[in-house]
């Protein structure tokens, strides 16, 4: 049986694709410290006896550890994703998304894996001019979490070119699905948007809606990291996204109800949009889920989010002020 190791694997992203790697036969080793993933996610496979979740902070993974011995491929996925608290926050990014990867990364090495796929992010783009966005396209982190994600891809390439480890690199855009985070500091705007809903309160639109995203749904994705683990690449980097942005006022009307908007914030894009043609060429990958199926079955399961925290625009507000404050800033 192959085996593989996911870290970050209670997690919304990684959840789902730990449910992949059991239904493709593989014996999955998890790894979440569950400060952000959720024993829940995984509930569903407590009595499947090729999952075994360990329990630790990937920054404390030692070189020599035994969850890594003997597997064939790593997916690494363990890190802070929330965007906002990361300019209150540095140090705590650089550590989960830098120094956890490093340690991931020897890891590997020593076990003498047969790939690494690091789950990057398309933030490290920025304000992107280039839209389609290739994997070509400038650099140019606008907040610490981007600059983190993009600094663990770094040490990606650099371990594959030093040491021979085989890897590629994810740039994942806007995933959204069954799982996203319901708990924590703002983020998303799906939880936020479906927690708003249940309540019956006004979904909270920054700008004026008409700025566009990436949306990917979550089960692509996991079939993105599967397939990129089979290619015969090494030192590849790779755009997910669906390649057809969605804007925030046609996803309001997708799940219905009023809305209230708040003022546009510094350092984000307008528009997120993927060239995902890299990925299709080496893999064969191509997103299948459409951005209102994907929309409905969440509808379907909004339940999910009753225990989700309810943000107002007031509440944002204090979330969002270091934000204003540092990115809004003249000397930029």
């Amino acid at each position: 049986m192959r085996t593989a190791v996911v870290t970050g694997a209670a997690g919304f992203i990684g959840s789902h694709l730990v449910d992949l790697l059991l239904d493709e036969g593989f014996a999955v080793r998890a790894i979440d410290n569950l400060a952000i993933g959720r024993l829940d996610n995984l509930a569903h496979h407590a009595r499947t006896p090729h999952l075994d979740l360990d329990e630790q902070d990937v920054c404390d993974v030692p070189a020599d550890s035994p969850v890594f011995r003997g597997a064939d491929v790593v997916f690494h996925l363990a890190g802070i994703g929330d965007i906002v608290p990361s300019i209150e926050r540095p140090l705590d990014y650089l550590r989960a998304n830098v120094t956890g990867t490093l340690a991931v990364l020897e890891a590997a090495r020593h076990a003498s894996v047969r790939k690494l796929v690091y789950a990057a992010s398309s933030s490290c783009y920025g304000l992107a001019r280039e839209l389609p966005t290739t994997e070509q396209a400038p650099i140019q982190p606008e907040y610490p979490y981007a600059l983190s994600k993009w600094l663990g891809e770094c040490a990606v390439l650099h371990w594959a070119r030093v040491y021979g480890l085989p890897v590629c690199s994810l740039r994942l855009f806007n995933v959204y699905g069954p799982r996203v985070r319901t708990t924590g500091a703002y983020g998303a705007v799906f939880g936020v948007f479906l927690a708003q809903k249940l309540r019956g309160r006004p979904f909270t639109v920054v700008g004026d809606g008409t700025q566009t995203r990436d949306f990917v749904f979550v089960t692509d994705v996991a079939r993105a990291f599967v397939l990129a683990a089979r290619s015969p690449g090494t030192g590849e980097v790779f755009n997910v996204g669906a390649g057809a942005p969605q804007s925030v006022n046609r996803l309001v009307e997708l799940l219905g109800g009023d809305v209230v908007h708040l003022p546009e914030r510094p350092g984000e894009p307008r528009t997120t949009w993927a060239d995902i043609t890299r990925l299709h060429q080496a893999t064969g990958w191509k997103p299948t889920m459409a951005f209102e199926d994907g929309v409905a079955l969440m509808l379907r399961q909004i339940d999910a989010w009753r225990d989700a925290p309810l943000w107002t625009p007031e509440t944002i507000q204090a979330a969002t002020q270091t934000w204003f404050r540092y990115l809004g800033s003249p000397a930029r």
